[in-house]
């Protein structure tokens, strides 16, 4: 069962558990948006959880390839990615072949390897912005984690630590404006939050 959770609001009461099997089985079934390709996108604040629930749905679907649009995004341009993504992943992908994109370092403030990604059945594309304009067209699904921004920050400034405050700052600011232009809550197929080690739509 997918669950239809137009509306709704970050932080929004939750019911009905989405298991992931069965979410898994409805994106089997869903039509090829991207060549051969089912693509789904994972999105939400930073810190939400959206790599975790990718990983679980990936697993949940046989060991389905994940992009991290963090490999694509660097610290000189945190939104920047868009041509990146269209160029060496969606265009490629759509034509039937392997996607080979620069893989960047955060640490060494730089792209240091290439990732392949094969056109296989179901590929998720996860990270702040999985979502936005010029992506929906390419989507099968859109997901969205609905943690709200505070508590989604605070997750992720308690995982990096102090050191990356300053970092977090200005992610914070640059994300806020980057779904105030683009959004991408409001075109998402299913809301769900994460609860009690499973995850629940939300009203």
């Amino acid at each position: 069962m997918i669950f239809d959770a137009n509306g709704g609001a970050d932080g929004a009461e939750a019911h009905g558990a989405v298991e992931l099997p069965a979410l898994a089985r409805r994106v089997r079934a869903l039509r090829p948006s991207c060549g051969p390709v089912r693509l789904v996108g994972v999105d939400g604040h930073a810190g939400s959880g959206k790599s975790t629930l990718a990983a679980r749905l990936s697993a949940a679907l046989g060991g389905a390839p994940v992009i991290h649009l963090d490999d694509l995004a660097s610290h000189t341009a945190f939104f920047g990615w868009q041509d990146r993504l269209t160029e060496d992943v969606l265009r490629p992908l759509a034509a039937g072949g392997p996607a080979r994109y620069r893989v960047y370092d955060w640490e060494r403030r730089a792209f240091t390897r290439t990732a392949v990604v094969p056109p296989a059945p179901v590929v998720i594309v996860e990270g702040v912005g999985a979502g936005r304009r010029a992506v929906r067209p390419w989507l099968a699904l859109l997901v969205w984690l609905a943690v709200p921004e505070a508590t989604a920050h605070g997750r992720g400034r308690r995982r990096d630590g102090p050191a990356l405050d300053a970092f977090w700052a200005e992610w914070a600011a640059a994300e806020r404006r980057h779904f105030t232009e683009d959004p991408s809550k409001p075109f998402a197929d299913i809301l769900i939050v994460p609860r009690d080690g499973g995850y629940r739509a939300c009203a």
